[in-house]
């Protein structure tokens, strides 16, 4: 896969509005590592390899261990995470895969369970902002390095 334009430098301003965006989300109170946790998962449904390999060393540095790293993509098969992380994870899912989940009830009601009002605002915004970085990297063929 060749890399295609560079997005930062074609356009500053953009990039300048996602950062802020991205920024802003993470002053908004959540755990860091939940945040990490959705961008991997939503990384790895979009297949945007230099988002997972990005959000994995990241969560790797603030301390997440391999295992639970290596376990995300089956979440739902294992019980190294809490049920907060598992909301986050089910609503992450949901709202990537839109178009053919629709957010469902359940997935909303577990959320509900686990979160304020304005908590599963911030999620959903965490999520937005993945899935825009995600698309961003894959439009444009951001390879990780070596």
């Amino acid at each position: 896969m060749e890399p295609r334009a560079d997005f930062y430098t074609a356009s500053a301003e953009a990039m300048k509005a996602m950062i802020a965006f991205e920024m802003a989300v993470g002053k908004l109170g959540l755990e860091h590592s939940l945040l990490e946790l959705i961008k991997l998962r939503a990384s790895q449904i979009n297949g945007c390899g230099y988002c997972v390999d990005m959000h994995a060393a990241d969560a790797r540095k603030a301390g997440e261990t391999e295992r639970r790293l290596h376990a995300v993509v089956a979440w739902r098969e294992t019980p190294f995470f809490s049920e907060r992380e598992r909301a986050a994870l089910a609503w992450t899912e949901a709202l990537t895969r839109l178009s053919d989940t629709q957010a469902p009830d359940a997935d909303y009601a577990a959320l509900a369970a686990q979160f304020s009002e304005k908590e599963m605002v911030d999620v959903t915004m965490a999520i937005n902002t993945i899935n825009s970085w995600n698309r961003l990297a894959l439009g444009f063929r951001k390879l990780p390095t070596l």
